[in-house]
């Protein structure tokens, strides 16, 4: 039950202090130290922006991210689940090649969005 509470209260929390005004979210470290986009950057905002509705900003903010949210969400339903029912979740593994091909899209598109040249400049935050 935990879980459910500490993600609500971190939902809300997203809801109502937008990360762009409000200083207590963290920093991004590796924004920080390089002065590079990782592929995470500009995540905050988006789901402060999705949970108001916008999903073009959203998007505009980090793409990758809301592409994949609804699978995040999905496995951490089926995580959840499993917490709490004691039951493991049926169904199969993500297989090995996945893990693969989820590691080479997210390289690349920290790649892409730090090239300071048109289109790629559209997908940095």
């Amino acid at each position: 039950m935990g879980g459910l509470i500490a993600f609500a209260a971190g939902a809300l929390c997203l809801f109502l202090f937008d990360p762009a005004t409000i200083r207590f979210y963290p920093d991004c470290l590796f924004h920080r130290w390089t002065g590079l986009y990782c592929s995470g950057c500009g995540s905050t905002r988006a789901i402060h922006a999705l949970l108001h509705g916008k999903i073009l900003d959203a998007l505009d903010l980090n793409p990758l991210m809301v592409i994949a949210l609804p699978f995040i969400l999905y496995g951490l339903g089926r995580q959840l689940y499993g917490w709490y029912s004691g039951k493991k979740p049926t169904g199969k593994r993500l297989r090995a090649v996945w893990i693969w091909v989820i590691l080479i899209v997210v390289v690349t598109y920290t790649i892409l969005r730090n090239i300071p040249v048109y289109p790629f400049t559209i997908l940095a935050p």
